[in-house]
């Protein structure tokens, strides 16, 4: 079979496990409809970490600044991550925690936090607004030199991407370690899926609002960058989606079927890609 069919074929695959969890997530919200970001409990990872499944830790970080459309830490927060995760485990034969609804496990840390350094993963969404002490700027640069694996996503334009480089340059030396843009051809881009570009994806109210346009902030935000710090070993350890909102792409598959048509598929492809790299490097 050639290797287009065989995309294809798995394209389908991808496309039609996607549909029916569009529907189940409709069915969880009571339909397609909306829900109320920022709204949720918070679950803070406990000292019994860390468990034998693969589990996402969201970043609890303080906000130095304000971005339209942001809530800080809790924006996306918690359903892209159980959404992610569920597709994680349909997509692909990783095991995932699950607790005894048997829901994804997920849980949210501070840098300050010792469960930190049991977190397999780490995301942090409406990263142009994060300030790092000088304690905490240790703490993430210890995390990450020991094996950590920190993705950035949903920051839009120059004053975001500003803001986010400074706070990652005081962890990370740009001159013992640069930031790069991904070329296409990149290992994290077709560990799973094939992928050909990098989706620009709007958050939902803004995708509604504008009448479908993806840039939220015009042109300082029309070209995404997929960008990543590696280590000494050429590993990935920091992944940095700048001018898109990946994350909207799990959180929102339920209330829309347009924007989860348009979206969605791109959007769980790159995040089963990155999270599978992140396990397997």
């Amino acid at each position: 079979m050639g290797r287009r069919r065989r995309h294809a074929l798995l394209s389908a695959g991808f496309l039609a496990v996607l549909l029916t969890a569009g529907v189940v997530s409709a069915q969880r919200f009571g339909g397609f409809g909306s829900f109320r970001e920022g709204t949720f409990p918070t679950l803070w990872a406990p000292a019994t970490m860390p468990e034998a499944s693969f589990t996402f830790c969201r970043l609890a970080y303080r906000s130095v600044r304000f971005e339209q459309s942001g809530i800080g830490w809790q924006t996306d927060y918690p359903y892209a991550e159980i959404n992610l995760m569920t597709r994680l485990s349909e997509l692909t034969r990783t095991r995932i925690g699950r607790d005894d609804n048997q829901s994804p496990r997920h849980y949210v840390v501070r840098l300050t936090d010792d469960t930190l350094f049991n977190c397999p993963f780490l995301m942090a969404s409406d990263a142009g607004t994060i300030g790092f002490s000088d304690s905490e700027t240790e703490r993430l640069r210890d995390y990450l030199l020991k094996g950590g694996f920190f993705w950035v996503d949903d920051y839009w334009g120059s004053a975001a991407w500003n803001q986010f480089e400074s706070q990652i340059a005081k962890v990370l030396p740009p001159s013992e370690y640069p930031i790069e843009e991904i070329a296409l051809d990149d290992p994290l881009l077709h560990s799973v899926y094939s992928l050909t570009h990098v989706p620009q994806i709007s958050n939902f109210q803004f995708w509604r609002r504008s009448g479908g346009r993806t840039s939220e902030r015009g042109p300082d935000s029309d070209v995404v960058h997929l960008r990543v710090i590696r280590d000494q070993k050429r590993n990935v350890m920091v992944v940095m989606t700048h001018n898109t909102d990946i994350a909207d792409s799990w959180e929102r598959e339920g209330e829309d079927p347009d924007y989860f048509h348009q979206f969605s598929p791109d959007g769980y492809a790159l995040g089963v890609n990155v999270l599978v790299h992140a396990m397997t490097h």
